[in-house]
């Protein structure tokens, strides 16, 4: 099994606000779709009752939670990230936050996709752990200017472990 973290990130690690992204950048989530489609995604209850439309088409969508009758309907729930993992064997799953279940899955990660933006946000209570470079390595960058449809520049991302 191949376990991908993908998340975008300000530069001071903020990915959200009041359960929400900071950004809404249109080629972070055409990424995003690409790497993802086909494949699990794997994210927490709070980031699943954000998803504007429910759970993600074309892909298998797992929610953990801890309420042991909660329903998430088009996903599979489990109550811990073991559980949840070991209903995946043989397959690449996205851990797609949210802060929590970043924190828990980043050691267990074989990849890290990451969407870095060029902002410090005025407000954020939500954070991405820190990417420690004794840890992750950069295996891929692919740098963007700020343009018409993205506010500030960023860049693509893409860390192995060392």
């Amino acid at each position: 099994m191949r376990i991908t973290i993908i998340a975008a990130l300000a530069q001071n690690n903020a990915i959200g606000l009041h359960n929400q992204l900071l950004y809404r950048m249109p080629n972070d989530l055409r990424r995003f779709k690409a790497l993802t489609t086909g494949h699990t995604v794997i994210m927490g209850r709070k980031t699943f009752e954000s998803l504007p439309k429910g759970a993600l088409p074309n892909r298998r969508n797992i929610v953990l939670s801890r309420q042991a009758a909660a329903s998430f309907p088009g996903a599979e729930c489990f109550s811990s990230l073991e559980a949840a993992l070991a209903a995946c064997r043989d397959e690449e799953v996205f851990i797609i936050g949210g802060a929590t279940l970043y924190e828990e899955a980043l050691p267990r990660a074989g990849r890290l996709c990451i969407t870095h933006i060029a902002d410090t946000p005025a407000d954020a209570d939500a954070f991405f752990p820190e990417i420690r470079s004794e840890t992750w390595r950069m295996e891929k960058e692919e740098a963007h200017k700020a343009d018409e449809k993205h506010a500030f520049d960023y860049t693509f991302t893409d860390y192995v472990p060392r």
